[in-house]
């Protein structure tokens, strides 16, 4: 037994914090990996520490620290799913067009790259981008874990087994089942890197076409089975003509307001934080984050959230005074 666990038993929450604060970050990239939600995984994560401090006592060092607690808090997250599919959704702000159909996934959340390691924007870019995040969450709630865990972390299947309390034969069906489900239901796009001159290119062409209202010159960016979501609400658009119909509808773009744009980072890509000045307001206000889906030079997928949650968490301002 090593001395701060000793101590962490004994009542040390110094100690504690020193077992366990090294797994922090990656204990709550797992929790958003399995919820989709950054606030889900911050309330499990939390409640991932309150109870391995409350069961130090029963760790029996039959595996690392590390592994325990993600046993923990898989398991918690495991629990939490049952209640985050129900949430309710209120309706859109402003009226639009048919979507191209509805559903998907409504409580899906950004995960700001300033919470990633810098390895991880670059060795780990597919397992946090929004494509992957959305295709996990459709999958039953323990292909999920299985999947995460045993090709994402690479825990081995008998690893895999006592976190969830089954067999390594059920481990397996279950990842071959998510294995064949990803396969035929996650379109793969191929990512210009972070910072290229690709992507610099695509995010510059995309901001100057938004904030000048030229839907033509954003559909341009788009590919041709582009699609649009705007989690928690179920709507979505594919291609550019459908796509083009929503924008047209945007308050911003149909009653011409002034528009700011900040460009920030999310899920592993370019992200644009967007604000809206309306008539007789004296600052802009934040009306949503736009998560932009790189393929090659082109635009696969939008992404719109809300920005009263996610805002705060990317370290952006929920207005802007007037330049």
């Amino acid at each position: 037994m090593t001395k701060a666990l000793a101590a962490a038993r004994a009542g040390d929450e110094r100690a504690f914090g020193e077992l366990t604060e090294p797994y922090h970050r990656e204990l709550q990239l797992h929790c958003y990996r399995l919820l989709g939600s950054m606030h889900d995984a911050e309330d499990v994560l939390q409640e991932t520490l309150v109870a391995a401090w409350r069961g130090l006592a029963d760790f029996q060092q039959r595996s690392s620290v590390r592994t325990w607690l993600y046993r923990i808090a898989t398991n918690r997250c495991l629990n939490a799913q049952r209640d985050a599919r129900r949430r309710p959704v209120q309706p859109l702000p402003f009226d639009v067009p048919d979507p191209t159909r509805t559903g998907g996934v409504s409580w899906l959340e950004p995960y700001p790259d300033s919470l990633l390691d810098p390895e991880q924007r670059y060795q780990s870019r597919e397992s946090v981008e929004l494509a992957f995040i959305t295709a996990l969450q459709q999958l039953p709630p323990r292909q999920t874990a299985v999947l995460v865990l045993r090709d994402v972390l690479d825990f081995g299947g008998s690893e895999v087994a006592e976190m969830l309390g089954t067999s390594t034969t059920a481990v397996k069906a279950a990842l071959q089942r998510a294995r064949e489900t990803l396969d035929l239901g996650h379109a793969r796009t191929d990512p210009p890197d972070p910072g290229s001159d690709i992507e610099r290119e695509l995010t510059r062409r995309f901001a100057a076409a938004y904030t000048a209202r030229d839907v033509d010159g954003v559909v341009a960016l788009l590919t041709d089975d582009a699609w649009l979501t705007m989690p928690p609400w179920p709507h979505e658009y594919q291609g550019p003509t459908a796509i083009a119909a929503f924008v047209h509808c945007v308050p911003a773009f149909r009653d011409r307001n002034p528009m700011l744009i900040n460009t920030t980072r999310a899920n592993g890509g370019p992200a644009f934080a967007i604000y809206a000045q309306h008539a007789g307001e004296p600052e802009f206000r934040a009306t949503g984050l736009l998560v932009l889906t790189a393929a090659g030079n082109r635009i696969g997928a939008l992404t719109h959230f809300p920005p009263a949650e996610c805002f705060p968490r990317l370290g952006l301002p929920l207005a802007m005074p007037d330049r």
